[in-house]
């Protein structure tokens, strides 16, 4: 006889509660709370252990510490990110904006895994068959080994997956897969963690590497529970402007890798393209002699980027002047603006600041905070920097320039690029062979820095 009880789910974060709350004491958001109803079947001998095991435990010292197999995508970039390739029974979440091309990115691997001889089942609950067909001779990706299927129903997808026997398995979505024993809607936080449940018992039972789409909020975050992203082995956030071309690839949360790297791909007619040097791209459409403009060495992972920073600052006309930022934290540059208040004598209090990352490029290292200075100084004071100048360095608050790390990987990058002159820490410049290709300056303070590029 079943049961019926009506629960509470927080869709943020995945609390429970027996009655509805305006704010969740799990996560603190407000109005995340939905209505579930669920159904409670009493059999006999519940007492009895559904899945026995029979691992038992032992000494750590005694387990073979051998590196799991990883199977290569055919995609560098992709590889790059997930650590050096797919671990077989890993189960990796992506999620990105409607629109943004993770069907796309997944369809182009599921076809470069069929060229090695593997076999992949891609399902797809949003899309038919035939629309599947009609983008796969759009990207040109059509292999006897790719198995496609519509459809929803977990047990139909189980019995799918028992028939074909794939390596790689691609679940888009996971928010339109249902069980029907759950008597909630598909997407709802009941079903999103019973089926990645399953999924993740498919993944590690039968060594399948799986990978499920997941939607966004209209914060960015993964729709569904928290947890979800705690269940999965890695996280990876496909991300990117509409109005650019190319996409950035940046994994969050990565079991067997570093979780710093970052893949960049360009969006052309026939699929995605791997961006061998992304510098080049930020900086193809630089203008040269502006004021505001800068070359800032970041670096993404163990990848080092040159990207354009332009400030523009301008006498405001409201009592409260704005401070805007694009591609960076806000707070940081009202941090540096008020260093350059105190420290250079930089009367900003009337002045609007705006700050934009050439490219839609979003940059969170503190390596960024030299070339913010002296972008808002070169913009105040109508100067511009040397066009071939790169900065990189962290400020702090007493108007000194830290150090950071990976200095050699930048100042190369920048040679390789064709810059003359690097301006970075002073304490960053031991430890390394300088180029002799490049003229390398170090700096202590702001003051230095502000000295060096605006002469």
């Amino acid at each position: 006889m079943a049961k019926t009880k009506t629960k509470f789910y927080c869709t943020e974060c995945g609390y429970e509660s027996p009655k509805w709350l305006g704010k969740c004491p799990g996560c603190q958001s407000w109005n995340s709370m939905v209505e579930e109803t669920e159904s409670v079947v009493k059999t006999q001998g519940m007492s009895t252990p559904v899945f026995h095991s029979k691992e038992k435990p032992q000494s750590i010292i005694n387990i073979e510490s051998d590196q799991e197999p990883r199977i290569l995508t055919g995609i560098g970039e992709l590889n790059r990110v997930l650590g050096g390739g797919i671990v077989p029974g890993s189960l990796v979440l992506v999620g990105g904006d409607p629109g943004i091309g993770k069907s796309t990115l997944l369809l182009q691997t599921s076809h470069a895994l069929t060229t090695q001889g593997l076999r992949v089942l891609y399902i797809s609950g949003e899309e038919s068959v035939r629309q599947t067909r009609l983008r796969a001779d759009r990207l040109g990706a059509l292999s006897s080994e790719l198995y496609v299927l519509c459809e929803t129903n977990m047990e139909a997808i189980e019995e799918a997956i028992e028939a074909i026997q794939p390596n790689f398995l691609v679940i888009d979505s996971i928010q339109t897969v249902f069980l029907p024993e759950v008597t909630s809607a598909p997407g709802s936080v009941s079903q999103v963690r019973e089926c990645t449940t399953r999924f993740m018992r498919i993944a590690k039972i039968r060594g399948i590497a799986t990978v499920l789409v997941g939607h966004v909020t209209k914060e960015g975050a993964i729709a569904g529970p928290r947890m979800l992203e705690h269940m999965v082995d890695c996280v990876l956030y496909f991300e990117g402007e509409r109005h650019h071309t190319y996409r950035l690839l940046r994994a969050v949360k990565n079991r067997f890798g570093s979780t710093n790297e970052i893949g960049i791909f360009e969006m052309g007619e026939i699929g995605l393209s791997e961006v061998g040097n992304p510098s080049e791209l930020f900086l193809s459409e630089r203008p040269l002699g502006v004021a505001g403009s800068t070359v800032v060495a970041s670096m993404e992972g163990t990848r080092p980027v040159l990207v354009e920073l332009q400030a523009l600052v301008a006498a405001t006309h409201f009592p409260s002047p704005r401070r805007m930022s694009t591609g960076l934290d806000n707070q940081r540059m009202a941090l540096i603006i008020a260093v350059l208040e105190k420290r250079m004598g930089m009367f900003l209090q009337n002045q609007d600041a705006y700050l934009n990352v050439a490219g839609g490029v979003k940059l969170d290292e503190p390596a960024i905070d030299l070339a913010v200075a002296v972008s808002i100084a070169s913009s105040f004071r109508d100067i511009p920097t040397q066009p071939y100048d790169v900065f990189f360095g962290e400020v702090g608050l007493t108007g000194e320039v830290r150090g950071v790390s990976r200095a050699e990987t930048r100042v190369k990058e920048a040679a390789k690029l064709g810059f003359r002159r690097v301006i970075m820490p002073e304490k960053s410049l031991k430890g390394w062979k300088h180029p002799k290709d490049i003229q390398i300056i170090g700096v202590s303070t702001v003051a230095d820095a502000l000295a060096v590029a605006l002469n």
